[in-house]
């Protein structure tokens, strides 16, 4: 039986089983669904089992648990790590939800639900691959073995101590993972970067007390006026970033990749119009997708201070907060990064302020060169399948734990999405395209027959 037939055939239990998964409010956030988050790593458990996977086992952490199983019956073939989580993002607010976001629901050909396509829908894929290999031929072509965690969304606090502590357990070739997107319908694509970050708040204090505008305005420092100038420091106006040290360890864009970037036909002025924006904007000589996916950037993310109610208040605030995140590249060390901005910060105070700078998270960008076999090797399987070879891709957005992976366990990370990038991921109406469920099964059994 070819495995598009038995897919067919099997398509309406697997998709019962898996809105059994997504029936489960698995928030690794939310402190009163860790019993939900325990039930969901128990009902991974016993799916893996029923496919044929060896050694499963459930381990307990200081927060959720970690799945890990196996099956390592090919002697001299490649091991391949698939990993994903299981946890899901709050589904606030409810009320926009056009049905219960745990209730998966089919509409027309989307699959509706939290967790749908980040993450559990698509790891889900990988299970349901591996069991009808086994199913269709008795073994598998490869080695592989599974880690699925229950804190991705919660910034992975206990894995990185779970990789350390069990690298010949984990051991690979490669780090197998479908958590990103296709380019658009029927365009694959495969990851090649995510950017790391770090971030930090910081509050401008004046005077020791909020003052009157009539009685002191044009002769005390104003703190609004005071962040204004500050951040107004960060960038030139070419949208390049002032900080001294920021770009260290930044690489040049080879042309190679720019020359995938190109491939992608990304249509700027559809973006603009869709935003109702009068022109993009960002630094000079990239492009959107490359200013987006291999640039690293610094964003102002919030901005109070002073009055904020209805109607006026003539008040000189004395203090001002903002709150900032970078995204990084290639080799920027985040702690270093981090500390220049703090220096520059410091150093940028106008006259008659001072400030208060809380630092904030800090995560490695991923990088891999996208003439790895395994990765190759990927694209060809997209092609076998979609009728399109995948581009290779930089992502704007972290997945802080794919570098760990690189680090602690294999090189090579394939990063296989299976997603789109308007399936609504942490927001309201998140939903699976079951095309790229469909295919997403035989793309995955091509690439493990083919490696």
């Amino acid at each position: 039986m070819s495995y598009a037939t038995y897919f067919q055939e099997h398509r309406e239990h697997h998709l019962n089983e898996l809105k059994e998964w997504l029936s489960i409010p698995s928030i690794s956030a939310i402190s009163e669904h860790k019993p939900d988050m325990l039930r969901a790593a128990e009902w991974l458990a016993e799916t893996l089992k029923k496919a044929g996977l060896e050694h499963v086992e459930i381990h307990p952490t200081a927060g959720h648990p970690i799945v890990t199983a196996d099956y390592l019956h090919a002697p001299g073939k490649p091991t391949v790590l698939v990993y994903g989580h299981y946890d899901v993002q709050p589904v606030d607010p409810l009320h926009l939800w056009e049905t219960p976001p745990f209730e998966p629901t089919i509409r027309g050909d989307k699959l509706f639900a939290r967790g749908a396509t980040d993450d559990k829908g698509q790891i889900f894929l990988h299970i349901k691959a591996v069991e009808a290999i086994l199913k269709q031929e008795g073994t598998l072509p490869v080695n592989v073995k599974f880690c699925i965690e229950g804190e991705e969304e919660i910034s992975s606090a206990n894995l990185p101590a779970f990789l350390e502590s069990n690298k010949d357990m984990l051991s690979a070739d490669a780090v197998l993972i479908s958590d990103t997107a296709l380019i658009e319908k029927g365009k694959p694509a495969i990851c090649t970067g995510l950017r790391g970050l770090c971030s930090l708040e910081f509050t401008i204090h004046t005077a020791n007390t909020d003052l009157h505008s009539g009685s002191f305005g044009g002769g005390v420092p104003n703190a609004l006026h005071s962040i204004v100038e500050v951040l107004n420091s960060l960038h030139d106006k070419q949208g390049r970033v002032l900080v001294d040290g920021f770009y260290e360890g930044v690489l040049p864009l080879s042309d190679e990749m720019r020359n995938e970037f190109v491939k992608q036909a990304f249509d700027e002025k559809k973006l603009q119009q869709s935003l109702a924006l009068e022109s993009l904007h960002g630094e000079e000589g990239y492009s959107f997708v490359e200013r987006v996916g291999a640039r690293p950037t610094l964003e102002i993310n919030g901005l109070y201070g002073g009055f904020q109610g209805e109607g006026s208040k003539t008040v000189i605030p004395k203090e001002a907060s903002a709150k900032i995140t970078c995204r990084l590249v290639a080799n920027q060390d985040p702690a270093y990064v981090l500390d220049q901005i703090i220096k520059h910060l410091e150093a940028n105070v106008p006259t008659g302020a001072t400030i208060d700078i809380k630092p904030g998270e800090k995560a490695r960008a991923f990088n891999i060169d996208p003439s790895a076999e395994l990765l190759q090797k990927a694209a060809d399987a997209f092609k076998t399948v979609y009728g399109t070879r995948a581009l290779f891709t930089k992502d704007g957005g972290s997945i802080p734990i794919v570098e760990a992976f690189s680090r602690l366990i294999a090189p090579t990370v394939v990063l296989m999405g299976f997603g789109l990038p308007d399936e609504n991921l942490h927001a309201p109406n998140e939903h699976f395209n079951l095309e790229n469920f469909d295919k997403g099964l035989l793309t995955i059994v091509e690439y493990l027959n083919q490696i």
